[in-house]
């Protein structure tokens, strides 16, 4: 019972919890929000423990926006954000008095949420590259939203501080990206001063099927660079598909760098390992 957060008042109030029930099996969010005491808490349930609290006259807006639009990846444990004229707030919550235009605003359940092109608007010009653009990237991916529609946004307020450093952001997102570090690495070789690489190349069987997918690559070039997390290696059967896989792409003339969370650790062995394998290829760097 209760695995979302709720009113206690209201629970109280209904009989379906007491007052002692209430304070040992359950814990407190927000001001009269709970949530039962092993529900692992998410960054959307964390928007909604916000909404519950300070009632409908808000919109839930920056991270709190993106995860009820279903970004993925999102830390659980930052503030909730909103947007009302009341700067008033309880720890936990970030207020935010932002000018909402009303196309900039939709209902998902019935809470107010900025749209995925005000919410991307917003987290672009408030957070630096290092938080912003994989949050970003998760973003597009999660609503097929484009850096023109943030853009948009951008151009509707004029004047808007952080726009700058939004549209330094956008030149660098790309909604491929599956997880945070896949746009770190990315991120690192264009940084590198690299060609900007294509991500998520799709490769397809004689009837037309995708029958392996890379994360990111280089066509002209033929080659690809994938970022194997942990399952890559633990799970057996995950394992087994990339030998296959890396395999197939071989035998197409392509070339792949594998690299792993360690090796992200080592950035410089990173690039120069791509840069060799870009070179042999022919790639004028």
């Amino acid at each position: 019972m209760y695995g979302e957060p709720f009113l206690g008042s209201a629970a109280m109030a209904s009989g379906r919890l007491t007052r002692h029930r209430l304070r040992t099996r359950y814990r407190r969010l927000y001001r009269d929000v709970y949530v039962a005491a092993d529900v692992e808490l998410t960054a959307a349930a964390r928007a909604r423990a916000a909404w519950l609290s300070l009632g409908d006259r808000i919109t839930l807006a920056g991270v709190s926006a993106a995860a009820l639009h279903g970004t993925t990846w999102l830390d659980a444990k930052s503030s909730a954000e909103v947007v009302r004229s009341d700067r008033n707030h309880q720890s936990g919550i970030v207020v935010h008095d932002y000018a909402l235009r009303a196309d900039e605003t939709t209902r998902i359940r019935d809470m107010w949420v900025t749209t995925p092109a005000r919410t991307a608007f917003d987290i672009g010009r408030t957070r630096p590259a290092r938080l912003a653009i994989p949050m970003l990237d998760a973003l597009l991916r999660a609503t097929s939203t484009t850096p023109a529609d943030v853009l948009a946004v951008a151009a509707a307020h004029p004047g808007a501080r952080g726009v700058r450093l939004l549209t330094s952001h956008l030149a660098l997102v790309d909604g491929g990206a599956e997880s945070p570090q896949e746009t770190r690495l990315r991120l690192l070789l264009v940084n590198a001063g690299l060609p900007r690489p294509e991500t998520q190349i799709e490769f397809r069987d004689r009837r037309g099927r995708v029958c392996v997918r890379v994360d990111m690559g280089w066509r002209a070039w033929k080659v690809a660079v994938e970022y194997d997390g942990v399952q890559h290696w633990l799970d057996a059967r995950q394992r087994s598909w990339d030998i296959e896989r890396i395999a197939l792409l071989e035998e197409s003339g392509w070339t792949v760098v594998r690299v792993s969370a360690e090796m992200l650790a080592r950035p410089d062995v990173v690039v120069q390992r791509v840069i060799a394998k870009l070179r042999a290829a022919g790639c004028p760097i």
